[in-house]
């Protein structure tokens, strides 16, 4: 991922807490305690260069005395991570998360102060390592086979300026760019590393691309209209094929992501033939189980996507593109009207069980 970092693992330690005091059953005070603060503009990357020991530590908590018979607290030890972050711990299993600006997590509780119950004696903090797992959250997320156009789609929508060339792997971190309209409407889209046949199953950068899906509110898949092959030794597939099999691997590595809104883009429409393509997949699409049976049984998902809309577009010549824009925004709007719906239900549901 060159100097993308979406995996970070840590060491964080709470406090140990300050002494008792015996002779007047003074009480020392507590560990600080290790937080995750989710901020903007902070990446795992700016983590490993500020802190490159990646251990984190919170202050001891204060001896008992004469004068102070109640131990002040240790200071707390505050670690700003970006939105988006899946705490796991060395087992792998999720134990927090952070997607909005401002949500804490605490990563490690600081220990008890010496008190009469401990023999006056302090209790050390809570340790251990945890990964910090990067999950992009994005309201669309572009979805496509190596050198299916979803860079170049991504420079001609947005402000982003991804590296754009002829051959498989041009993406090998994601890129995020934002749509602007008229009206200052912003939509987020990240521009994610291309799967290959295999990809749930961690072949090439399977679940590293893969896991940034789960974030994104809607998928778009890039398709290239005349078809792709990834190598001379891999076999050539369809339109039809590369939307079968991308809706496979989705369906393989996690089924919810099948169930999220998408839409389609077929791309390179300016190639010949291009037309007389389109027709053909559009009847296939139209009736999908007419034409299963000429397929191998590997590559049919269990599920199919259902497209809010399929447009025609072409990155080289800019066809399509405005309408693929109102598109995004029509499908967003929609989606968040429908999730607007539902929370007044539940409210007005919650008031009605009160009263």
């Amino acid at each position: 991922y060159s100097n993308f970092i979406d995996d970070l693992r840590v060491y964080v330690r709470g406090g140990t807490g300050g002494m008792g005091y015996p002779n007047l059953g003074g009480e020392g005070g507590r560990g600080g305690d290790v937080w995750f603060v989710a901020r903007e503009r902070t990446t795992l990357k700016s983590i490993r260069e500020k802190y490159p020991h990646k251990r984190f530590v919170a202050g001891t908590g204060a001896n008992s005395s004469v004068k102070a018979l109640k131990g002040e607290k240790g200071k707390d030890c505050e670690v700003h991570v970006p939105l988006g972050i899946s705490v796991l711990d060395d087992d792998g299993k999720q134990i927090g998360e952070l997607n909005a600006a401002g949500e804490r997590f605490l990563a490690a509780r600081g220990g008890l102060g010496g008190s009469l119950a401990t023999n006056f004696l302090p209790c050390k903090g809570q340790r251990r390592t945890v990964h910090l797992d990067l999950k992009l959250i994005a309201d669309i997320g572009l979805v496509g086979f190596p050198n299916a156009g979803k860079s170049s789609l991504l420079s001609k929508i947005s402000h982003a300026k991804p590296e754009i060339a002829n051959y498989a792997f041009t993406t090998i971190q994601p890129e995020l760019g934002k749509i602007m309209y008229a009206d200052y409407k912003q939509i987020s889209v990240a521009d994610l590393p291309g799967l290959i046949e295999g990809a749930h199953a961690n072949k090439g950068m399977g679940h590293k691309f893969l896991k940034h899906v789960e974030r994104t509110k809607q998928l778009l898949l890039v398709v290239d209209i005349s078809g792709f092959q990834l190598s001379i030794k891999t076999q050539f597939r369809t339109a039809f094929e590369t939307i079968l099999l991308l809706t496979k691997e989705l369906e393989l590595y996690k089924e919810e992501l099948v169930t999220k809104p998408a839409l389609l883009a077929i791309n390179k429409m300016d190639l010949p033939c291009a037309k007389d393509n389109l027709d053909e997949l559009m009847t296939q699409l139209e009736n999908p189980q007419d034409f299963l049976h000429l397929l191998e049984e590997e590559i049919i998902p269990a599920n199919m996507l259902e497209f809010r809309e399929v447009i025609p577009i072409s990155t080289y010549t800019g066809e399509g593109i405005e309408e693929l824009k109102t598109c995004l925004r029509k499908s967003i709007d929609e989606q968040a009207e429908q999730v607007n719906e539902e929370y007044q239900k539940k409210k007005l549901l919650l008031l009605q069980t009160s009263k």
